[in-house]
């Protein structure tokens, strides 16, 4: 059973004629890790955002469904949707710098959720805070707990990300590009922790990426999209063994060759954008005429 389906999901920029997302659906069962993957502006981060309900002021859900675990967060109060997705969903963001509070100490920006979420004392909290960075391969975790943000490097600040997304045993955590800001090395470390903390604890993850190397190894299924659009849908297996659709075949190829430093790379043809565009510009036709 999925615990995450969307179904016709449509967004679009408040009062223009700009759609972000064009009838999303996807699924993402109970324990998988689905990636959403394609270039800049595809709509991959605003699919995750829509799901968190933390979508920008401009932007409009415009029709669609969004069953998490039975329930259509898009027919609650914001009250009642925050409560929901808080209980049973967290982020990994982007960038830990800007994501934590530069002001405050990195244990209460754990803490906080277990307090306020779950209820706990705040000694339980603390427990379990250090307990996680722990699981994170923090060293020393009472020192890093007292310490502030710019004192860590990235990538121990990232890592307190992942712990703080596991804080509460969420259901289902969303990864929005969670290594680019990284270096090579550290993407690579910060990439296996994720897959470990997943499967020991068994959580589903939407998986944002432009990467399809990073698909490869961490996900088990994927999303192709263009233009706010699905283009295709599938398992990672099939999807490497060869993909359906023309775009998703291009944009393998364009995947650099890290075992072949010296070869170059093969942009996304015109006439590839161009026929992808113009199933898009159909859609939306169609959806006119509906």
């Amino acid at each position: 059973m999925s615990f995450l389906d969307i179904r016709g999901l449509s967004a679009r920029i408040l009062r223009q004629d700009i759609r972000l997302l064009r009838r999303v659906s996807l699924t993402v069962a109970a324990g998988e890790v689905r990636g959403l993957v394609g270039e800049s502006g595809a709509g991959k981060s605003m699919i995750g955002k829509a799901v968190l309900g933390i979508l920008p002021r401009a932007v409009e859900v415009t029709e669609g469904e969004i069953l998490l675990d039975g329930v259509d967060l898009l027919r609650l109060t914001p009250a009642e949707r925050r409560t929901k997705i808080g209980q049973t969903c967290a982020l990994i963001p982007q960038d830990p710098l800007t994501a934590l509070n530069p002001s405050r100490r990195i244990g209460p920006q754990i803490t906080d959720r277990l307090v306020d979420i779950l209820g706990w004392d705040r000694a339980r909290a603390v427990a379990r805070a250090e307990e996680l960075l722990h699981e994170v391969r923090i060293a020393d975790p009472a020192r890093v707990m007292r310490a502030y943000p710019h004192e860590l490097s990235g990538g121990m600040r990232q890592r307190i990300l992942i712990a703080s997304a596991f804080a509460a045993e969420p259901k289902l955590i969303v990864a929005d590009e969670p290594t680019t800001a990284l270096d090579v090395t550290v993407q690579k470390q910060i990439l296996k922790l994720i897959a470990d903390m997943q499967a020991r604890h068994g959580t589903a993850l939407l998986f944002v990426t432009h990467d399809l190397g990073v698909v490869s190894k961490v996900c088990n299924s994927l999303s192709v999209l263009y233009g706010g659009m699905v283009v295709e849908d599938t398992a990672v297996r099939p999807f490497f063994a060869g993909p359906r659709h023309a775009y998703s075949r291009a944009l393998l190829a364009a995947t650099p060759k890290y075992n072949d430093p010296a070869a170059s790379l093969t942009p996304v043809p015109e006439a590839v954008i161009a026929a992808v565009r113009a199933e898009v510009e159909a859609a939306d036709r169609r959806d006119a005429h509906a």
